[in-house]
């Protein structure tokens, strides 16, 4: 679990297949770490705003990662696992790998997919999930919606560099490939509400 953020990308080119010829998972850099309710916290994320459920949750942002978890818990659902994968250029665990174990996990009835502009991460895993992946509903949000293009918002990794890492084109890739999207946060635990019955 790589909490720290920056760190450089020479170094994440050698670290990320170093720690997957251990047979290691990393989760991060630039992340708040991994929580499943009740049994297990790594990393830094507030406990209290979780609640054992059936609902995984793969996201970029540690602070949206909290605020999904306490949506879909005021909705009268719960959390099975909760992943911050990270929001730095290269990280040790990809959307789509995450959301490809939330749909083998048993515990999870629903997935809450959360991303942000910069990068291919959402649009590799929507297609992922289009192309046979989709055994679960799928609910999305990107962050940074009224971003400028070019210039970097709060991760290192969120920049707009080209036509598919705005917040529109990833909420448009989404849709066209089965997921439910939301346009804002306060709407995760209704729509997955829905979704799950």
């Amino acid at each position: 679990m790589a909490i720290t953020e920056g760190i450089p990308i020479k170094d994440m080119i050698h670290a990320k297949p170093y720690a997957g010829s251990k047979g290691a998972v990393l989760i991060g850099p630039n992340c708040p770490g991994v929580i499943t309710p009740e049994e297990a916290k790594v990393g830094i994320m507030p406990g209290f705003v979780f609640r054992k459920g059936n609902v995984g949750i793969v996201s970029k942002s540690g602070t949206l990662t909290y605020e999904a978890a306490d949506q879909v818990v005021k909705a009268g659902l719960g959390i099975s696992t909760a992943i911050g994968i990270g929001g730095d250029p290269i990280i040790g665990t990809s959307t789509r790998e995450a959301v490809q174990m939330f749909m083998e996990d048993p515990e999870t009835e629903g997935i809450v997919m959360i991303g942000e502009i910069g990068g291919q991460y959402e649009a590799d895993a929507a297609r992922w999930i289009r192309e046979g992946g989709n055994k679960k509903p799928v609910v999305g949000f990107i962050a940074g919606q009224t971003a400028p293009p070019g210039r970097r918002m709060g991760h290192a990794g969120a920049i707009i560099g080209g036509k598919e890492d705005t917040a529109e084109a990833k909420m448009r890739i989404m849709k066209e490939c089965g997921l439910q999207v939301v346009a804002s946060p306060a709407d995760i635990g209704a729509v997955m509400k829905e979704a799950v019955r």
